[in-house]
């Protein structure tokens, strides 16, 4: 098993009299993409400015890679990179002179090689302001990880980004998976959690309310699975036989849809009574219910 990266044990955060995190608990191992998720108020971005040595906790210890941030927040800062949703740099600096800066402050050796692999060639002269934004957001990508961080911290990374643009930093975020960084995401986009979370944590008002990888957390909601099922002789358009764990029908076209709370009842039940009718199954399809779906479900 890898090693913890990252270990919160009963952090909570007041401000005033408002409790804006809980008494939380969860780690995170190397390698790793954590996704945390939850509403705006819901507490996520207390928990990551915490982790990120941003602010104090009022109770509880935050460790990461073995610091104790409560005693060594300055030993932080080689050890995490912090991509912010909205970039932050000056309209007028160049990506050249943003990785020499940024790599000074790390104190290694400008890294110009990142600009490339994240196709930023021909950009390297241009000014920040004159940059597209998925331009901008990948050069903030590479300045994050000049000093080849240890975790990797990911503020809303694709938002307003074109298609091409979120498929091309999906990409590169496999890969810095694949070579080690551990990554927490926030986002708002449940398909994208779903698509690149190992692991997922849902908060509501300052508590975490569910934790594991997205499959987890889908199959123990109380949400419809979707069956589909179109046959050869049409067997199931016409009949209004009563299926196990079956709380809807629908017909589409040739396909009848049904909603199952149970899809190990359903399906086999579907199929005995298609074979009793001498028809044939010529497609059966079963979508779960989706991450929206079951986070729509926790927090509304």
């Amino acid at each position: 098993m890898n090693p913890k990266i990252v270990q919160v044990d009963h952090f909570s955060k007041h401000y005033g009299a408002m409790t804006a995190v809980d008494d939380i608990s969860f780690s995170v191992s190397q390698g790793e993409i954590f996704g945390l998720l939850g509403p705006n108020g819901a507490g996520k971005t207390t928990t990551l400015e915490c982790l990120e040595g941003l602010r104090s906790p009022d109770a509880g210890s935050l460790h990461i890679a073995g610091i104790d941030l409560a005693r060594e927040t300055k030993r932080l800062r080689d050890v995490i990179g912090v991509q912010l949703q909205a970039g932050g740099m000056p309209e007028t600096i160049t990506p050249d002179e943003a990785i020499k800066l940024f790599c000074a402050y790390h104190g290694v050796t400008p890294r110009y090689e990142l600009l490339d692999r994240f196709g930023l060639t021909e950009k390297r002269a241009a000014q920040f302001q004159q940059l597209s934004t998925g331009q901008q957001r990948r050069l903030a990508l590479a300045l994050a990880i000049a000093h080849e961080p240890q975790l990797l911290f990911l503020d809303e990374p694709t938002a307003g980004l074109d298609v091409g643009s979120r498929v091309e930093l999906h990409r590169l975020l496999h890969e810095l998976k694949a070579s080690g960084t551990t990554i927490i995401l926030a986002t708002h986009d449940m398909a994208e959690a779903e698509a690149l979370a190992d692991r997922v944590g849902i908060m509501l008002n300052g508590r975490l309310v569910a934790t594991g990888s997205p499959l987890e957390i889908t199959a123990t909601g109380a949400g419809m699975s979707k069956i589909s099922v179109h046959t050869n002789r049409a067997s199931l358009l016409a009949n209004t036989h009563t299926f196990p764990a079956v709380s809807r029908r629908m017909i589409q076209g040739d396909y009848v849809i049904f909603f199952s709370s149970n899809i190990g009842q359903t399906v086999p039940a579907l199929i005995d009574f298609v074979t009793r009718q001498g028809d044939d199954l010529l497609d059966l399809r079963v979508e779960r219910p989706s991450l929206e779906d079951r986070f729509l479900e926790l927090t509304t």
